[in-house]
């Protein structure tokens, strides 16, 4: 096959990449005296480091990096990058859990907090954005199949403790407020 006008793109996480860039610039990773990545930032500089001979000992084969004329590498995503994930793009998890909602009436608020632990939970997964849908599954599986037989329930509101500790949403009834309930 000709591959001249194909383009290559190759992307993946690269677990234990890191190590061999670290062993190609001299940082020590034996002994007693290692010096451990201490942040994600720090991890995507060194990432930023890789050359073709790292992928190379990685495992690639070289016919194949040939084909790998720029390589490039992003930076973990941090918990405010989940956030904003979550709340800013146009088809947003929470803006499409949201709509869901607002077909049966009820209006779904995500506490602040509640949107800080759900992308804390997604850092701890490893999976990055991915995370985030399986984390926001799991809170809002059981409450989207239970609302559409609550005719009385206006509200539901998603705080910490459903990502932290399972508890279920607070389920304001219609004309209800939050102070009444005492939810923030």
């Amino acid at each position: 096959m000709d591959t001249t006008n194909i383009l290559f793109i190759c992307g993946g996480t690269f677990n234990g990449l890191e190590k061999i860039i670290e062993r190609r610039i001299g940082r020590k990773i034996i002994g007693f005296d290692q010096e451990p990545i201490a942040s994600e930032r720090e991890m995507g500089a060194l990432l930023a480091q890789v050359e073709p001979v790292d992928l190379l000992k990685f495992g690639m084969i070289p016919e194949f990096i040939g084909r790998f004329p720029v390589v490039g590498t992003l930076s973990p995503l941090s918990r405010e990058d989940l956030i904003n994930i979550l709340v800013t793009p146009k088809n947003a998890l929470t803006k499409q859990y949201m709509k869901f909602f607002e077909l049966e009436n009820v209006k779904l608020t995500f506490q602040k907090e509640a949107l800080e632990a759900i992308a804390e939970a997604a850092l701890r997964l490893g999976t990055g954005a991915r995370g985030l849908r399986s984390t926001l599954e799991d809170i809002m599986l059981e409450i989207m199949y239970d609302i559409p037989s609550q005719k009385e329930v206006g509200e539901c509101v998603i705080t910490r403790e459903c990502v932290t500790e399972g508890v279920q949403p607070a389920l304001l009834l219609k004309g209800e407020t939050r102070a009444q309930r005492k939810i923030a």
